[in-house]
């Protein structure tokens, strides 16, 4: 089977190095030994043995690009970066025809939407990786639109968990919001409660040590205003090593898009890949 080459950007960030970690060693792919990061970041490379991985900046990636590119005419790119950098990096991706898939939350979803499906760059694109919570989503959003108003009168929590360093609002928790309102309740994804410290974590929701670091605790409450019924919903991932084989996944299923001449869709989510649509 004929390897797949990928570009792995947002070293050096957690997400990005567990995802280099793996591919190194998963005979389905090779690496490319490059990664765009932040124009924050101090260092030029960083090591993932045994590929030693040039940071390229946004100040210097346009003519990077071209370099790459002509040495790896065809790779996929994997973006586990920054919420900051999401619509200016599918800018990018787009406009240098480089298929993407998406793992990173935040920036202007809409707008990143639009972007994929008027460009001629296909990508898959998903706020969650991890394929159980894809398919409990899939179920979530089967039950809104089937039994619409279902909850209706029931009042909403939902409370999130994520390390220290996550900047935004989980974008699964955003999603969940979207299928319960359909559900019949009246909830504001500015009303999701982030916990984002690590004593009240550790203290509070007894999220493991080790950890702290990485992780994604969520829980969606729903209550009869009577009091007289609750549902409660949660999803508990430990560090990020469930976000791999999803995000895999998705890579294989976008080079199989790619060489489907006929295909004129461009916009992929993770239902997609399960569904293999």
């Amino acid at each position: 089977m004929e390897k797949t080459t990928i570009m792995i950007n947002g070293l050096p960030g957690n997400v990005a190095k567990i995802m280099a970690r793996f591919a190194i060693t998963d005979d389905r792919f090779n690496v490319i030994p490059f990664s765009l990061t932040g124009q924050e970041i101090d260092a030029d490379t960083i090591t993932i043995a045994p590929i030693t991985f040039e940071l390229v900046k946004p100040d210097i990636r346009d003519n990077k690009i071209k370099e790459i590119k002509s040495e790896y005419p065809c790779f996929i790119t994997i973006d586990y970066t920054h919420p900051s950098a999401v619509n200016s990096n599918a800018i990018f991706y787009t406009q240098n025809k480089l298929p993407f898939v998406m793992g990173t939350t935040g920036g202007d979803r809409e707008q990143l939407e639009l972007l994929v499906k008027s460009s001629s760059t296909p990508a898959v694109i998903a706020p969650n990786m991890a394929k159980q919570i894809v398919g409990f989503q899939a179920m979530m959003e089967f039950g809104a639109n089937t039994f619409p108003g279902l909850f209706e009168g029931y009042t909403l929590d939902v409370v999130e968990s994520h390390q220290k360093g996550k900047a935004d609002t989980s974008g699964t928790a955003r999603a969940m919001v979207g299928y319960f309102n359909k559900l019949g309740l009246d909830f504001n994804v500015n009303d999701i409660q982030m916990i984002r410290d690590p004593e009240v974590q550790e203290k509070k929701w007894n999220i493991p040590k080790e950890h702290l670091t990485g992780h994604g605790w969520h829980t969606y409450t729903l209550k009869a205003k009577d009091g007289s019924a609750l549902f409660e919903f949660k999803h508990n991932i430990n560090g990020r090593d469930i976000y791999v084989s999803g995000t895999f996944d998705a890579v294989i299923f976008l080079k199989e898009k790619l060489f489907k001449p006929d295909n004129t869709r461009k916009l992929y989510t993770m239902i997609d890949v399960l569904n293999r649509k």
